[in-house]
């Protein structure tokens, strides 16, 4: 009877490219509908919003950006970086960031891949699962790749963060695998077939060399990561566990054979400590200083951890802002916390007795631990995607569970949950085709979120529904009295609404919660202006500046200011820096023109009258000022054009109209200057100076 074909290196080799194109297809089939979802909440401050990802040289700016602490991106260099990359290659098209996130996610799932398949080899588990270690291996980064609670890390552009420390979390892993291998001393096959194959001696010399190389990918892996995100500090203690748990066989041999690696696993906890000091506490959102105190964090991580197991089971409902909410008292969630110290009193024994199960146990609990323990995260109590890694260890226990019970028939019902995840993420990334769509699901499942109302209200209101805005920011209100945006965002409502006097006192409400709010400054500077009192105005344009020098609308708006109030010079100054720190911003062209006007300056007012109509074809104020302009530089049939151009875009506009009639009079052309004013009076039958002009040109036109 012949003994079964072992498969040789080369067929495992296209077995592996196979199965990892295979992976990589059903990432894209499952995301390829996230592409077009727009920027949202955080990512707007973090892509957007953010000078330092402009350039990409010098380095420094982009590496250290000067943002509030409490941005994503803040002590994050690597995810910054990665967000200059993408404006470098695509601007602020966000087709290119999600790409690069599911780039990210794929890589990642690969290397899952990698790091199951091996070890499914390793001593100990080789006789139970190495002649499957392929598929299980698979089977696993399919799962993982394709589970729907991963979504908010994948689509979510700004959760690049968690996706890619997970990257480089898992390749510092597998490069460890990977080296140890190399070294020779524990005795896993290299081919992954699940049978050791011939050895050469040319082969086994040079593994010490390449062994180091792995180490030395594992260390710089582990350094990236730390520069992608803090959970990231976890990683050094997960590899040593995994060496005593799968290689060295104790703690004491895997120091003994690769301290110096060890050694340099932990100093890249020093970068990691200095960039998490340069976030002082990430702007007061997390740590010790927070208004959550740890106790009261503590026990809301017994409510998330364990919600966070049951959407593994069944993911839904899937929430992308849990918002700020606490748990007060441990009567609130006393089975959840039974539970969970249960699970890790279970984890620190099984780390002694029965090292596989405590490997898995320490890996959930390490991983989750930097945000979901004592120390408070206070801007996302509960978040999502905080799972990305963690999901991976009930993914694995699942599918050798289900190998153990079922045997190879286990492959089908792995592919079948592969395929179901897949299904389920195609349906959530539908949620995130726009903010009204994200935000109304949100509130939807989180009635109780006030940042969620905000947040929708802040969609629906750029949406053209004002009135409707109002409402969501008024129970936002309702539900954080002490959060000031809500205040903001209400004042922009009523503005729109024309309830100039509700709209001021909103937007003073938002500055007793936060005086240092520049928004908050600049808009309640516009409705003081347009409620004539220019000098209060002109003291908040002049805040929103000083708390905010590189936004250009402030320097804008002081420059309307100070023209209103005949302060020419610093008007002209003001407007000046508007449009160098914004070459394309309309309004600050705008305002300068105006400037440049009134001292004379026609031929840069042109210039800058021009400027703002190209970047707003549909700007009818500009077109008005620039026939003005190109009056007084006696280029009357250009300015014809310019006053037509400016009805067209908004008909029931007065300066136009009446300045029109005014040149076709002075040119002679009588009855086309009567029928606009005409037509002028009709639309403002109080307006007597029209009405004088019209009488006195119907008059000169009898015979």
């Amino acid at each position: 009877m012949n003994s079964p074909r072992r498969p040789t290196p080369a067929s495992t080799s296209r077995a592996i490219w196979l199965a990892g194109g295979g992976l990589i297809l059903a990432t894209i089939a499952a995301y390829h509908n996230s592409f077009t979802g727009p920027f949202v909440f955080d990512d707007l401050p973090a892509i957007p919003e953010n000078p330092s990802i402009r350039r990409l040289w010098p380095l420094g700016p982009v590496l250290r950006p000067d943002v509030d602490g409490g941005l994503t991106i803040s002590g994050r260099p690597l995810v910054n970086l990665s967000f200059a990359l993408n404006y470098a290659w695509g601007g602020e098209s966000v087709q290119g960031y999600h790409l690069a996130n599911l780039l990210i996610h794929a890589l990642a799932g690969l290397t899952l891949f990698g790091i199951a398949r091996r070890t499914c080899l390793q001593p100990g588990m080789t006789t139970r699962f190495g002649p499957a270690a392929l598929p299980l291996g698979w089977m696993v980064a399919a799962i993982w790749l394709l589970h729907p609670l991963q979504t908010e890390s994948v689509t979510y552009v700004v959760q690049r963060a968690e996706s890619l420390m997970g990257l480089c979390y898992l390749l510092t892993l597998y490069g460890f695998i990977r080296g140890a291998e190399s070294d020779g001393r524990n005795g896993s096959p290299s081919t992954g077939s699940g049978h050791p194959p011939p050895e050469k001696m040319a082969c086994h010399e040079r593994r010490p060399q390449a062994g180091v190389e792995w180490l030395m990918l594992s260390f710089l892996a582990c350094l990236s990561g730390m520069a992608a995100k803090e959970v990231m500090v976890s990683a050094p203690l997960i590899v040593f566990l995994y060496d005593r748990t799968f290689v060295a066989g104790s703690f004491g041999e895997a120091w003994r054979r690769r301290w110096r690696y060890y050694l340099g696993l932990a100093g890249t906890w020093i970068l990691l400590a200095w960039l998490v000091a340069g976030t002082t506490g990430r702007g007061g959102t997390a740590g010790f200083g927070t208004v959550v105190g740890p106790w009261s964090y503590l026990l809301t991580q017994c409510e998330a951890i364990v919600r966070y197991l049951g959407l593994v089971v069944w993911p839904q409902p899937l929430v992308f802002d849990y918002g700020t909410a606490t748990v007060g008292h441990l009567g609130e969630v006393w089975p959840q916390a039974l539970l969970l110290v249960t699970l890790a009193a279970g984890t620190l024994w099984a780390v002694a007795r029965r090292p596989g199960w405590g490997f898995a146990g320490a890996c959930f609990f390490l991983i989750l631990g930097p945000s979901s323990s004592l120390v408070p995260v206070a801007s996302q109590t509960m978040a999502e995607h905080r799972m990305y890694l963690p999901l991976i260890v009930l993914v694995m226990l699942t599918v050798a569970g289900l190998h153990v019970w079922l045997g190879r028939r286990s492959f089908l019902v792995c592919g079948a949950l592969a395929a179901g995840c897949g299904g389920l993420t195609l349906l959530r990334n539908a949620d995130y085709r726009s903010e009204l769509a994200l935000w109304s699901d949100t509130v939807a499942k989180r009635p109780a979120n006030g940042r969620a109302h905000n947040n929708l209200g802040k969609a629906v209101f750029a949406a053209g529904r004002p009135a409707e805005a109002a409402a969501h920011y008024q129970e936002a209100i309702r539900l954080q009295p002490t959060a000031p945006e809500p205040y903001y965002n209400l004042g922009l409502a009523l503005a729109r609404l024309n309830r100039s006097d509700e709209a001021i006192s909103h937007y003073q409400e938002a500055l007793r919660r936060k005086p240092d709010y520049p928004e908050a400054h600049n808009n309640l500077g516009n409705a003081l202006l347009a409620a004539d009192r220019p000098d209060e105005a002109g003291a908040h344009y002049e805040e929103a500046r000083r708390l905010k020098p590189g936004w250009a609308e402030a320097h804008s708006n002081l420059a309307n200011v100070r023209l209103e109030q005949g302060r020419t010079t610093e008007a002209i100054r003001c407007g000046e820096e508007a449009v160098r720190l914004d070459p394309g911003y309309a309004e600050g062209h705008y305002n300068l023109g105006n400037a440049l006007a009134r001292a004379g300056r026609l031929p840069g007012a042109l210039t800058h009258y021009e400027a703002a109509l190209r970047l707003r074809p549909d700007y009818a104020d500009v077109a008005n000022n620039l026939g003005n302009v190109l009056v007084e530089l006696g280029r009357l049939p250009e300015a014809i054009a310019r006053y037509e151009q400016a009805l067209q875009l908004k008909p029931d506009s007065a300066d136009p109209r009446r300045n029109l009639a005014a040149v076709l009079a002075h040119l002679g052309r009588g009855p086309e200057a009567i029928a606009h004013l005409r037509v002028l009076v009709q639309l403002r039958p109080e307006d007597q100076a029209a009405r004088t002009e019209l009488a006195r040109l119907q008059a000169l036109a009898r015979p």
